[in-house]
């Protein structure tokens, strides 16, 4: 099957207490489908842990609104390390995590009313998008940006995963892995200054580069239809040296560990990646035809852009529909493109409360 890039299916969180941060997530942020929820050992990601196999317990949790998910990560085998340095913008990786809202408005003013720490008033990004930032109970960064995407209209304020904010060395250097091989073909803008709408970010006060990148395709995966359109933010600090966010720290250490991307035609992009010069780091299929994860199952890989940021792949062959009953959905046995909604209300079982 050819290479197809379907959205992103979900940011990878480190968290130092899994079940505070699940149940932080499912409150504040809607995320309250739990997809998996596993204990298990880490034994496919040795380039990433020191070479060792690493206990872990992980939940996928999604929020029903559209977006990408959260898989929540906490290591068991040894303590989370957090950051040994104050993050500022333009560091290396993920440092920013992006979710949608179809009513900015509205969900500022209830965060407000929760009493979150909210790090900016609304303000409009270089393109006049709304956006506003806020921090959780970690102190990771999260923007809440304006997109009028909604799959199925939930209680929730905001939808999940819209995107991702990633610190660069160079961005001319980086930019060709999420435009050629991610999809991110359209620069919505590409400006350097001190930028005003990033004023309460720790590290806006210094001259950066940004790039915002969204794809010109409409994805028409398996679970497209949920995930909808999403975005990557590139930037680069101009005036100081960026330091590596996991400097000293494993994959699965606190903060945004990896950014997750649906897809189909695994072989095919081994090979693409190859020629490109970004060979996977790790590669499930290598070692099983399927990786059971609780009770899903698929192929996983991962990459690792020039900056350091990790690029996961998932090409999923299980889901579960309805736990209670066993009911399962093994997509190597139906055509190629987007389930039918009413099968996504069936996640709905699935939502803790």
């Amino acid at each position: 099957m050819a290479k197809k890039v379907n959205g992103i299916q979900q940011l990878g969180v480190g968290v130092t207490d899994i079940q505070e941060a699940f149940a932080w997530y499912r409150r504040y942020f809607g995320m309250d489908i739990k997809m998996f929820e596993e204990a298990a050992m880490a034994e496919l990601m040795l380039p990433h842990t020191q070479g060792e196999p690493r206990e872990r317990h992980a939940i996928l949790a999604l929020n029903l609104q559209g977006g990408g998910g959260f898989e929540i990560w906490q290591h068991t085998g040894k303590k989370p390390e957090k950051p040994g340095f104050e993050l500022q913008l333009g560091d290396l990786g993920i440092f920013i995590g992006k979710l949608k809202s179809a009513d900015i408005e509205k969900t500022y003013d209830q965060y407000k009313k929760w009493n979150l720490n909210l790090l900016s008033g609304i303000m409009k990004d270089p393109a006049g998008n709304k956006h506003f930032y806020l921090s959780d109970l970690y102190g990771n960064i999260w923007e809440i940006v304006y997109d009028s995407f909604v799959f199925k209209k939930q209680k929730s304020v905001n939808g999940g995963i819209f995107g991702a904010v990633v610190g660069v060395k160079n961005i001319d250097e980086s930019i060709g892995i999420y435009s050629k091989i991610l999809g991110y073909d359209v620069v919505v803008y590409d400006e350097t200054s001190v930028f005003a709408d990033l004023k309460g970010i720790p590290g806006s006060e210094n001259k950066l580069r940004r790039v915002l990148l969204r794809h010109s395709e409409v994805r028409n995966g398996a679970f497209s239809p949920m995930f909808g359109p999403t975005c990557i933010e590139l930037v680069q600090v101009i005036d100081r040296t960026p330091r590596d966010i996991y400097e000293g720290r494993l994959w699965g250490d606190p903060g945004f560990i990896h950014l997750c991307f649906d897809i189909d035609g695994m072989d095919d992009l081994r090979e693409e990646v190859k020629e490109e010069g970004f060979p996977f780091t790790v590669d499930s299929a290598r070692e099983m035809d399927t990786f059971d994860m609780g009770e899903a199952a698929g192929s996983f890989s991962y990459i690792q852009a020039p900056e350091g940021t990790l690029i996961e792949f998932v090409e999923t062959h299980k889901i579960p529909l309805v736990k209670k009953l066993g009911w399962s959905l093994d997509l190597t046995k139906r055509k190629a493109g987007p389930l039918p909604k009413w099968m996504f209300s069936l996640f709905a079982v699935m939502r803790v409360k």
